[in-house]
């Protein structure tokens, strides 16, 4: 009998449809058949895995209202929200690495680095890992591993993807999205897998890079674990992510920024604003305007897309809001503002937006991930303390600075301990393509998305040649005697000696040794 799992609708706990659940016998078939068919996927031009591959962003085009659907019902964000966060940054992506995939995997030449070895040339080639492993997270379900599939795929490798077992629909129709582009039996493989076990079957079956979106407690693990095979890993992990609001900034568009980067997708954002820290000399300001927006702010089942947030994702994770919020409050902390949530008993997993005044580092919204409709706001009046604050926090994955001074912007962006700032904006690099994407600190290694993720799902391979092959040895090949130590010797003197006497002495005992290249010994 096959094992299905049930899909239920977060915010109505309706059935939404059914999962089969595979094996870990499924998952090594599946690595078996695709190590198989990615040396054949590998060998096509890469015009053609283009033109195969760009098929998928019609699938995204003529069925973008059903996608949509999926993502609301299965995830619990808004319509728009799915559009905006996933659908359209998706069809986005697959423009993008389909235009630019020839130039990241054409040959590169290497430039010569010494006259001596002027006889030598060398580039480097990408060569795909093989088949490649992506385990993906349940807040943004589609989008996320779909620009690693992409790149996968174009990159000349094999991909299983597993999504989360909590947005399992949504992984069907990814699943569904990439197979329309009639790819070669065991490219492209999909497997319902619980994350317990899947992370260990990846790498026991021989998997031959992984790609994993979720916690740090579990990015740690998988690190531990890949490191026994030394199989290569990347890990985008939580975030913790801060708003730096400079005095002389556009608190409208600094309160409009905070309301989008903190609470869209329920603050389910791994690169969502947490913690805000204000100048003085706008603070107010700038609070009365986010208090007016967040108390205004339509928290709701969307029926007819007037909604601006939607309900949270797992009960889980509220359990992990509403702990960090009574910490803070345990501690002094005060509701500043609060949104209204719906009042139909028959919805649930829905948090009131809130924003949190009297916080401090002790707290754990200020110093943990909440990942939830929460932020903390500190009032500053010292530049470097807002950015010692901003990096007081073991996660790093985005920041933001907002300033209508783009020096100003940009000295501070350069101190905060992060992998993405952005300057009068956040979380907006995930939708740009050519951004790259990853973290400092516990918010991982490696990095997704741009020209340097692409070039993840390769390993360079550096070819040299010499290319005068009539030569019969090179002047350090044996037999070794004294001569050749002093001529070895003298080109460093010759090259690099700062007397001109010890430069011309170099030269005389490099051109004894010269004639040997061409004998026989």
């Amino acid at each position: 009998m096959v094992q299905q799992i049930e899909s239920l609708n977060p915010a109505t706990g309706e059935t939404l449809g059914f999962s089969k659940l595979h094996s870990v016998e499924d998952l090594k078939e599946m690595i078996l058949q695709a190590r198989k068919s990615q040396k054949f996927w590998e060998q096509l031009s890469v015009n053609e895995r283009v033109k195969r591959v760009l098929k998928i962003r019609n699938f995204l085009v003529e069925n973008a209202d059903r996608i949509t659907e999926i993502i609301f019902r299965d995830n619990g964000k808004t319509r728009i929200d799915a559009m905006a966060t996933e659908l359209l940054p998706a069809s986005m992506a697959v423009s993008y690495y389909c235009k630019n995939a020839k130039r990241f995997l054409s040959d590169k030449k290497n430039f010569g680095g010494n006259v001596i070895l002027v006889n030598k040339r060398s580039k480097i080639i990408r060569v795909p890992f093989g088949v490649v492993g992506i385990i993906s997270p349940w807040n943004y379900p589609f989008s996320i591993p779909f620009s690693e599939v992409v790149m996968g795929l174009l990159a000349g490798n094999a991909v299983i993807l597993k999504t989360a077992t909590e947005t399992q629909m949504v992984g069907l129709i990814l699943k569904e999205a990439i197979e329309y582009a009639n790819l070669p039996k065991g490219i492209f493989n999909y497997i319902n897998l619980p994350g317990k076990i899947a992370g260990d079957a990846f790498i026991d079956y021989g998997i031959d890079k992984i790609y994993f979106t979720g916690s740090v407690a579990i990015g740690k693990y998988m690190m531990g674990k890949a490191a026994q095979t030394l199989t290569p890993i990347v890990l985008e992990l939580g975030g913790n992510d801060a708003m730096i609001v400079c005095e002389d900034a556009d608190p409208y568009r600094a309160a409009a920024g905070a309301l989008w980067g903190g609470f869209q997708n329920a603050g389910q954002t791994c690169c969502g604003i947490e913690r805000i820290y204000v100048h003085e000399k706008i603070y107010d300001s700038f609070m009365n305007i986010l208090k007016e927006k967040i108390e205004n702010l339509r928290v709701d089942y969307d029926k007819d897309f007037n909604c601006d947030i939607g309900c949270m994702t797992t009960e889980r994770q509220i359990e992990t809001v509403n702990k960090h919020v009574e910490d803070a409050l345990s501690k002094g902390a005060k509701i500043f503002a609060q949104s209204k949530i719906p009042k139909d008993n028959k919805l649930k997993n829905f948090l009131s937006a809130t924003v949190l005044t009297n916080v401090n580092h002790y707290m754990m919204v200020m110093k943990d991930e909440t990942f939830g409709p929460v932020v903390g706001v500190m009032k500053f009046s010292d530049y470097d303390e807002a950015i010692k604050l901003a990096n007081d926090s073991q996660l790093g994955l985005t920041g933001s600075v907002w300033t209508t001074n783009s020096k100003r912007g940009e000295e501070i962006a350069k101190q905060i301990k992060a992998g993405v700032v952005a300057i009068n904006d956040h979380s907006v690099s995930h939708g740009m393509a050519e951004t790259t994407w990853g973290g400092f600190k516990n918010s991982g290694i490696g990095r997704t998305h741009g020209r340097i993720g692409f070039d993840g799902m390769t390993q360079p391979l550096t070819i040299v040649r010499d290319i005068l092959p009539f030569v019969k040895k090179d002047l350090w090949w044996h037999p070794f005697n004294k001569s050749i130590y002093d001529g070895l010797k003298g080109v460093m003197n010759l090259l690099y000696a700062q007397k001109f006497s010890a430069r011309l002495s170099g030269a005389v005992s490099l051109l004894k040794i010269v004639p040997r290249i061409f004998r026989k010994d």
